[in-house]
């Protein structure tokens, strides 16, 4: 009778809702829209009215006055130690820079070090203020950031706007509206026996941290460290590379700024540049708490080494040979997908250390991608002013040029690039023709070492198996990132995500994982520990664990029982009576804390 009420009542429902005048409230449904559309987007933006940003403003970088063309552009030269800085795209002159001596180190140490005692008591409240200030400031002044920033690594205006711009304002629009969460005290958990405490874990600051950061993007790799670290309530001392050290003063102006602005001491903030061979004075120096590595694995390797000296806890990314992984059942969506591997490899031409360096692809695709990559890569043109900008230098050109010959003599087919070009323009600047090699074989050295570079590699799957897919995947020592790409509902594409090796997989996309703050790292060759999201915030603090009485206005606090008090009366008795005390906290059965209650009343 149940069931056929239950029938009755879904036909009667189903003539209801088939009677219903939809059409006399169709009108409704664009303000419906727009309200929840407009609800999210408030929600995303929406600013305190106490919390307004503060503008400011920044002295532009120095240019030299008189216009020079450098013939051999380096940033070592003879008759001085000073650091020369030059424009890597047409090789103009930019200026010198005075390295830090150890000296120069420790006052940078020493000035953050005293603002960070009075910046450890800010409130979040007030930091976020800083941060919104410099938000302001970044997408105000946008256009002059990635100005400096094409002129002193060579990336194109469209690049620096991707990689400066955007994740910057995203690490610190997230660090504004999720950073007091993550470092705000965390309760935990307690047990039986101590079921009168309460349990607490309380993230402080660490004093003065450090930041070694790569050439890569001068102005998101100088400011990250920043937003993060003085969140968490700490100075911070950033050393920049050499190879991009004539933006760093107005980049580290930005974030000084910010702090002016609010009243607070810019010294929280410091950056130096200087020779290799100066740096392990910052790397083991006993007044810093933490360092921050993004770099090369040999250079880590002096990096950990000078840390461990003063135990100087170490994040390492190091950079990977992230793999595009293109499933059979992807088909249908090769187009976006070809979109996104060319972004994916050549955006900064290659030099980013989530950049796609290999596409693996499944037998039943791969050779539509070639024929769908070959003419865009072909198409590519290099110039500020173009699709690919320079590279930083030519230090990596007949390296590049020695991996694609060997490649090319062990059976891979050179589609595209492959050799240093001489702009017609700008002669004296350092590019490197967009690169297409396929038939690339785990073998070559191509496919096993970081190219860093505008070279795009792919690799053919023997099968369309998972198995086969990650045996290539997964052959190279770098677990960085990934990106793998088919249907939804295709159990390979599952199977794919969880068994790469790489630190961030993104899936159906590229490198999304960095773009909305997730804790970044990766593993094996690729380095060790995390930075961004709640992960890298609390990275930079003195995890404290508080365990505090919960009803000490009843006077309940812990006392030592008779038995186990010094000195001990008897063993024997004390152990039967210890034994119950654990077998009262952790016996499974209830018989056995039964048992355990008697141990202790008769051993009292």
């Amino acid at each position: 009778m149940a069931v056929e009420d239950l029938v009755k009542w879904a036909n009667e429902f189903s003539d209801l809702l088939r009677g219903f005048p939809i059409n006399d409230f169709a009108f409704l449904v664009y303000p419906v829209v727009l309200i929840v559309v407009g609800g999210v987007v408030l929600y995303h933006t929406h600013t305190d009215y106490w919390d307004k940003p503060k503008r400011y403003t920044v002295p532009s970088p120095k240019k030299p006055e008189e216009f020079k063309i450098l013939d051999n552009p380096t940033v070592k030269v003879s008759g001085t130690t000073a650091i020369q800085c030059y424009m890597p795209a047409t090789a103009q002159f930019l200026g010198f820079v005075n390295p830090s001596t150890p000296a120069g180190i420790d006052r940078a140490i020493d000035q953050a070090a005293a603002a960070q005692e009075k910046w450890a008591k800010t409130t979040f409240s007030e930091r976020r203020k800083v941060l919104r200030s410099m938000l302001q400031h970044v997408l105000e002044n946008q256009e002059q950031i990635c100005q400096v920033s094409s002129m002193d690594s060579g990336k194109t205006m469209v690049d620096a706007q991707l990689g400066e711009i955007m994740v910057t304002a995203e690490k610190l629009q997230w660090t504004i509206k999720h950073g007091e969460k993550a470092l705000r005290p965390s309760r935990r958990p307690t047990n039986l026996l101590m079921a009168y405490k309460k349990n607490t874990v309380v993230y402080e600051p660490l004093g003065v941290v450090a930041a070694l950061v790569s050439w890569n993007y001068p102005f998101h790799n100088l400011i990250g460290p920043i937003i993060s670290a003085i969140f968490a309530g700490n100075g911070i001392v950033v050393k920049v590379s050499e190879q991009t050290c004539w933006s760093a003063a107005y980049y580290t102006s930005i974030a000084r700024g910010a702090l002016v602005a609010h009243g607070h001491d810019p010294q929280l903030i410091q950056s130096v540049v200087c020779w290799p061979q100066t740096a392990s004075h910052l790397t083991s120096h006993p007044g810093i708490s933490h360092l921050t590595f993004i770099g090369s694995r040999p250079v880590c390797h002096h990096v950990a080494a000078s840390a461990a000296k003063t135990l100087i806890p170490v994040v390492a990314e190091l950079g990977g040979k992230d793999a595009a992984v293109i499933l059979d059942s992807a088909g249908p969506d090769l187009k976006r997908i070809a979109d996104i591997l060319m972004r994916g490899t050549f955006q900064a031409s290659g030099q980013n250390c989530i950049g796609i360096e290999r596409i693996i692809a499944a037998p039943g695709v791969y050779d539509k991608l070639v024929a769908m990559l070959l003419p865009r890569v072909k198409a590519l043109r290099l110039g500020l002013d173009k699709d690919v900008g320079a590279m930083v230098s030519d230090a990596s050109f007949a390296r590049f040029e020695g991996l694609i010959d060997d490649a090319v003599a062990r059976g891979a087919r050179l589609l595209a690039g492959g050799r240093r070009h001489v702009h017609p323009d700008h002669p004296k600047g350092f590019y490197f023709t967009p690169t297409l090699l396929a038939d690339v074989t785990p073998d070559m050295a191509v496919a096993k070492e970081e190219c860093f570079g505008p070279i795009m590699t792919l690799m053919r799957s023997p099968t369309p198996s998972a198995a086969s897919l990650l045996s290539l995947a997964n052959a190279p020592d770098f677990g960085l990132g990934a990106s793998v790409y088919g249907r939804d509902s295709d159990p390979v594409l599952k199977e794919v995500v969880r068994g790469v090796r790489a630190g961030g997989v993104a899936v159906n996309d590229f490198a999304v994982f960095y773009a909305v703050q997730l804790p970044f790292g990766g593993v094996g060759g690729s380095g060790y520990g995390r930075f961004a999201g709640e992960e890298g915030l609390r990275g930079l603090c003195n995890l404290k664990s508080l365990c505090e009485d919960r009803l000490a206005w009843l006077g309940i606090r812990t006392a030592i029982p008779p038995p186990v008090q010094y000195p001990v009366a008897d063993q024997q008795t004390s152990w039967r009576f210890t034994r119950g005390v654990v077998g009262i906290g952790y016996a499974i059965a209830v018989r056995e804390k039964l048992e355990a209650l008697v141990d202790i009343l008769r051993n009292m």
